[in-house]
């Protein structure tokens, strides 16, 4: 088992901050573009909010990480209260028609609706559903039609969300915000002998074969040793990054509109551990959001 332990405030730092203070400006951005046409045809269309990793609620400041194969991440934390992405949306002004907050975690999202509760934050028209996100995103377009549009965040830890439920994005009315695991797991998981063993959970994060995925990342060259010839995997340079332009790339074949450069979020080391993309069919929508990455 391949443990990773991180310093205290790594889960929860001020890239955390900087990610919810940039998406809530798209909210609320979003919001007046969509509540003005609403007034312009009749309430169309209905506005929906979908959060795939809505939590608790709550900050972690210290983290140990366990990385396996089937059990991708387990976490044990200290928590301090604060404002998440599901109460900064809830508490704007402008409103959607439909919110839904979704987590894996039991106690995480009834820790949530408790909270949201106990604010007088949640209306007949907030939904909190215990679920894997993968399974949500198929229920979420089965009613996406032309006349609902969805706001989706997902704001994984780890590389919870399989490829395969992206693609049943595709051609639908949804702005796209998804943060990409690219230097706090997915770096990690390319070692640099090119063993990669969790290429199942590779496959199913990017939607490619193994193979593919090394031939992007590793390179083999012939070098002289005492013994003769020996040949040597070497990983590419600058693969955080890399790993982002692979994602932002394929998120191009489902949405018209993919932030080439992504909000890159960096810990207190000043090394970059997520990258928050965002995706969607509509112009407009993406020059609000590159203003929003530019500023930060």
């Amino acid at each position: 088992m391949d443990q990773v332990k991180e310093p205290k405030n790594y889960w929860g730092g001020n890239w955390t901050e900087e990610k919810l203070e940039a998406f809530e400006k798209y909210v609320d951005a979003y919001l007046t573009i969509m509540n003005a046409q609403k007034q312009k045809y009749n309430g169309w269309p209905t506005t929906i909010y979908f959060d795939g990793f809505a939590g608790s609620g709550t900050r972690y400041e210290k983290t140990n990480l366990e990385l396996q194969e089937n059990k991708l991440i387990d976490i044990e934390q200290d928590s301090n209260v604060y404002q998440g992405s599901a109460e900064r949306v809830l508490r704007l002004d402008k409103k959607f028609d439909y919110y839904y907050f979704v987590d894996n975690d039991k106690d995480a999202i009834e820790e949530l609706e408790e909270k949201l509760r106990e604010s007088k934050l949640v209306t007949d028209n907030s939904f909190f559903i215990n679920d894997d996100v993968n399974n949500q995103i198929v229920e979420l377009v089965k009613i996406l039609d032309n006349n609902k549009a969805a706001l989706v965040l997902l704001d994984p830890f780890g590389m919870q969300i399989d490829w395969a439920s992206i693609e049943k994005l595709k051609g639908k009315r949804v702005d796209l915000w998804i943060l990409i695991p690219s230097g706090v797991i997915i770096n990690r998981f390319l070692d640099r002998k090119g063993k990669l063993l969790f290429d199942k959970k590779l496959e199913s994060y990017f939607g490619m074969k193994i193979d593919a995925i090394k031939n992007i990342f590793y390179t083999e060259q012939e070098v002289e040793t005492l013994f003769g010839k020996e040949s040597i995997t070497q990983k590419s340079t600058d693969s955080i990054n890399k790993i982002a332009a692979i994602y932002v790339e394929k998120l191009k074949n489902i949405f018209n509109q993919v932030t080439e450069t992504p909000l890159i979020l960096y810990n207190t080391k000043n090394v970059a551990i997520y990258h928050f993309v965002f995706a969607s069919n509509n112009q407009t929508a993406l020059k609000i959001a590159k203003q929003i990455i530019e500023k930060k």
